[in-house]
């Protein structure tokens, strides 16, 4: 049996998602395997977070709950921050000039032993610790 193929979403994925940006196709095709079960994706609550204060300043209340609803709809699994995750994102941030929220995707990709994937260029800064698949 072929094991599956497990990721971390980024913010930057998710919205490239939604506003149809480059990278979308990648990942509309990761959701698509998501939803056959050939992948698993998850992503921090952190980032969702993240996500939604993105949305909601570019499109209002309105926008927000759309973006509410469709993500309830995709099969991404959304970890909760526990105390270690909150940690190893503590520890990559005081280590490196990157976003707090991107240190939770990393964090995440690494208590995993999975790539994250974004096309967020902070992640270069940290591309020796957790692999990433660039849009």
């Amino acid at each position: 049996m072929k094991a599956l193929k497990k990721y971390v979403l980024d913010s930057y994925a998710i919205l490239a998602y939604f506003q149809n940006e480059s990278g979308a196709q990648v990942v509309e095709k990761m959701l698509l395997d998501a939803g056959n079960q050939s992948v698993k994706l998850f992503m921090s609550a952190v980032n969702l977070g993240e996500t939604v204060y993105i949305t909601q300043r570019k499109s209002g209340a309105k926008g927000k709950r759309s973006l509410l609803l469709a993500l309830d709809m995709l099969p991404i699994y959304i970890e909760d921050v526990t105390k270690d995750l909150a940690l190893r994102a503590a520890d990559l941030k005081a280590k490196y000039a990157i976003s707090y929220a991107d240190c939770f995707t990393a964090a995440l990709a690494i208590s995993h032993g999975v790539p994250a994937i974004t096309g967020d260029p902070e992640f270069k800064k940290i591309e020796h610790l957790v692999k990433i698949k660039w849009l």
